[in-house]
């Protein structure tokens, strides 16, 4: 089968070329060829592309990467190595991914609580690649595409997890920039209850591409926690595709803390498919240097009485740059709707940009929706309020941005780790924005 595109997507282009010979008998041949097709005839986002037009992550690919070939299996990591990657005092079950491969080996979780295992101990997820479909997104069909294992976890039916699961993703490529594609799917039985926290961690400070789609299937009456902590690599690239269907009585809360990176791209979507679900969804951006971070979010209400909440906040300084863009659909059916959302941004430094597009599609006649987004500098007269009680002008900064920042981070329901968070986002503001 021929992966000629048309001459300016080269991109799309290469890593057809070094990816769709290597699977052809593999359990999901039939979603590589089909993402196969759509790279094909859309290729990845060009320069104007409108859902990329302020992140032009394809063109850094090309210019950072001169490998576009899946990485390898990391480097032989021990137990002993591992501790110094962890979130120190988060008790939790460790799941962990090696180059986006499930390995067991430096993994401990309770094994009767729960299933984690690779795609390739079993058969893969009957709903593989119909929640995060790949026609919705260019990066979604490249993992489909690309991605050489997955990791299902399944949490049976009245299941409440008392520890969270921590997905600890190690990156290990060499110099010349390679890529790395893992794959997640979720599923929670009904009446089931888990908090999972996810973190990347690079193990050499070169230049890579992550590439990531994770399914989730909620239950009916089940309630996930998902926390998500980028803290990674200044040569790091991140495209992060994770889609959530809710179903009746259930609950979904989301909150992405990003604060370091060379570009990253979080697309989250919601979908509440049933009566009484709720979607949150909460953000916090902590950008300097360099950085920047792109949050595409979507929370499609189909059916009445549902709930959604929505607030990202921003902090920009030097020549980070920060995009938001938040769409809700409230179909006609989904009357009763609660739906808000809120983008909220500090810049502190004349370089540093924001970019930020709240939107509401409404279809229904009753119901309550708002949408809004502020950008502004640091409070002047409330920084002057607490210099003139002796606080200093570098503390005050702090304490004001801390208190911009904290109202995300109280969205964390676990204590070990939001004190973990609440510690890094208060020493990055110390050291980073007080000046």
């Amino acid at each position: 089968m021929t992966t000629t595109l048309k001459k300016t997507d080269t991109l799309a282009s290469s890593f057809l070329e070094a990816f769709y010979s290597k699977k052809p008998d593999s359990p999901w041949t039939e979603l590589v060829v089909h993402a196969s097709g759509l790279l094909r005839e859309h290729g990845l986002p060009a320069p104007k592309s409108e859902e990329y037009k302020f992140t032009a992550i394809s063109r850094r690919i090309e210019a950072r990467l001169k490998n576009l070939a899946h990485a390898p299996h990391a480097e032989k990591i021990t137990a002993e190595d591992l501790h110094q990657y962890l979130i120190p005092g988060v008790a939790c079950h460790l799941v962990v991914l090696n180059n986006g491969r499930f390995d067991r080996s430096l993994s401990s979780f309770d094994e009767a609580a729960f299933t984690a295992r690779s795609f390739s101990e079993g058969e893969i997820p009957v709903e593989l690649g119909t929640i995060a479909k790949a026609e919705k997104d260019p990066f979604a069909a490249l993992n489909q595409l690309a991605f050489q294992d997955g990791l299902y976890i399944d949490i049976p039916a009245n299941t409440s997890l008392a520890k969270p699961i921590y997905i600890l993703q190690l990156v290990s490529v060499n110099d010349q920039g390679e890529t790395v594609h893992p794959r997640l799917f979720i599923r929670t039985g009904k009446h089931a209850e888990a908090t999972f926290i996810e973190q990347v961690v690079p193990i050499q400070d070169n230049p890579f591409l992550l590439n990531t789609v994770t399914e989730i299937s909620l239950g009916h009456n089940s309630h996930v926690h998902y926390y998500k902590l980028q803290d990674e690599g200044k040569e790091s690239m991140e495209v992060s595709n994770t889609e959530a269907n809710i179903t009746q009585d259930g609950t979904f809360t989301s909150v992405v803390i990003s604060l370091q990176g060379q570009m990253i791209r979080n697309n989250l979507s919601l979908n509440l498919l049933d009566s009484n679900t709720v979607g949150n969804m909460y953000g916090l951006y902590l950008l300097n240097g360099g950085t920047h971070v792109d949050n595409h979010t979507n929370v499609d209400h189909i059916k009445p009485h549902a709930e959604s909440n929505e607030l990202y906040k921003g902090i920009l300084a030097d020549k980070s740059r920060g995009v938001f863009n938040g769409k809700i659909f409230v179909r006609q059916d989904a009357q009763k709707t609660n739906a808000f959302q809120q983008n909220n941004n500090i810049l502190l430094s004349e370089d540093a940009v924001i970019n930020t597009k709240p939107q509401l599609e409404i279809w229904a006649d009753d119901v309550k929706c708002s949408h809004g987004c502020t950008t502004g500098q640091l409070d002047e007269e409330a920084l002057f309020y607490l210099r003139a009680r002796g606080i200093s002008k570098e503390a005050g900064k702090a304490l004001l941005l801390y208190a911009f920042a904290g109202e995300v981070l109280d969205h964390i329901q676990h204590d070990d780790f939001r004190e973990y968070c609440i510690n890094l986002v208060q020493n990055r503001l110390g050291s980073n924005y007080a000046s």
